[in-house]
């Protein structure tokens, strides 16, 4: 029985890592060793990456709110608190949409946040 050698599969895995780091600088894009390295790291950036997105989106949708709170004479945490009270259950990426698009809505919000206390 013939030997079974890894060659096909060694190649298809280099290959795949060489393609991912195609772009890189310098022999990041042609040495395998280098190039596992840059795209191991680069995997891990983007990991990071996608979670830090989340929370600075968050941070702009609350700074919006808040700038349209402050425009309307409340605070934010006391705005969100009596949402809350109100039982209004809109996330703050639509509270900021509505902070933008449609002022008007947005300060029937804040009565009824003021209300609720």
């Amino acid at each position: 029985m013939a030997r079974i050698k890894g060659a096909l599969m060694t190649r298809k895995r280099r290959k795949k890592t060489l393609k991912l780091a195609k772009g890189y600088w310098g022999s990041k894009s042609r040495h395998f060793k280098m190039a596992k390295q840059a795209v191991m790291k680069s995997g891990n950036y983007a990991y990071i990456g996608r979670k830090a997105r989340k929370r600075d989106f968050r941070r702009l949708w609350i700074t919006r709110i808040s700038a349209a709170c402050r425009m309307n004479g409340i605070t934010y945490s006391v705005f969100m608190n009596g949402l809350k009270k109100a039982g209004v259950t809109l996330n703050r990426k639509m509270l900021s949409e509505v902070a933008i698009a449609d002022e008007a809505a947005f300060k029937a919000l804040v009565e009824k946040a003021k209300a609720a206390l």
